[in-house]
Parts: structure tokens; C-alpha cells; sequence
């Protein structure tokens, strides 16, 4: 019994760390952003208010796609369009198959900020994920 204790808490312990969760969690000043069609990965990222935040991103989808940060408090309606775009904080586009590395500096408001894709039916099909604000 014991020695199977032994071999299975290591590997326990290996596999949650494997399974562990993107970037989400701690704030960072650094983020990476796969899209692929209709999915950012991760959805989720956490930065500190008010620091510059170089962000990393691929486009592994087959068609352009946008990496949008809208303000603070931001409703999008149906399906994003030029409605929105006064609402929109940061954004950036990219080509199929390309990669850029560039920044913006973070919100000085903490709070969650949405992100979007404004491909025509990116947004209705769920292509969204989430800045987290918070103090550094």
C-alpha cells in the first residue's frame, strides 16, 4: 500500500502542475495570445494597472483576426460593430499566419475589461475573452 502511495503522488502532483492554468492568476507584464477561428487562447489574462504590458500574438486562424480591448463597462450589442468602436481601448489586427510582438499600457481602473474579435460573426460566435485589472 505504501509503495503505492509513493509512485502515485508524485505523479499526481506532476499531472496537476501540467494542467495548470495559462496565465491567469498572478498579474503579469507580459502576455501571449494564440488566435486560431473563433478562440483566443488563453481567454484570460491578468495584468497590473497602469503598466506598459508587452503582448505576443499569433494568428494561427484562416482568416484576419482582432485582439480588441474594450473600456471599462463597455455593452456590446448583438454582434460588434462600428457602434463600438468608440468603446474600444486597445486593439490590434493580424493577418492569417502572422505574429507581432507590441504593447499598450494597462487601464488605471482595476476591474475586468472584455476582449473581442470584430471579424463579422467572431463576436456572436463566442470569440471573446477577459483582461483582469488589478493593483500591482
Amino acid at each position: 500500500m505504501k509503495k503505492r502511495l509513493i509512485i502515485w503522488l508524485p505523479n499526481m502532483l506532476l499531472l496537476l502542475t501540467a494542467c495548470g492554468g495559462g496565465q491567469g492568476g498572478q498579474p503579469r507584464t507580459s502576455i501571449d495570445v494564440n488566435m486560431t477561428d473563433y478562440a483566443y487562447n488563453p481567454k484570460e489574462h491578468v495584468v497590473p494597472t497602469g503598466k506598459d504590458i508587452t503582448v505576443n500574438i499569433v494568428n494561427n486562424g484562416a482568416v484576419t483576426h482582432n485582439f480588441i480591448i474594450m473600456k471599462a463597462g463597455t455593452n456590446i450589442g448583438e454582434d460588434f460593430d462600428e457602434a463600438d468602436e468608440p468603446n474600444v481601448y486597445w486593439q490590434v489586427q493580424l493577418s492569417p499566419g502572422k505574429s507581432v510582438t507590441t504593447s499598450f499600457t494597462a487601464p488605471s481602473q482595476r476591474g475586468e475589461y472584455v476582449i473581442v474579435c470584430s471579424t463579422p460573426g467572431h463576436y456572436l460566435a463566442r470569440m471573446t475573452g477577459r483582461l483582469v485589472v488589478v493593483a500591482p
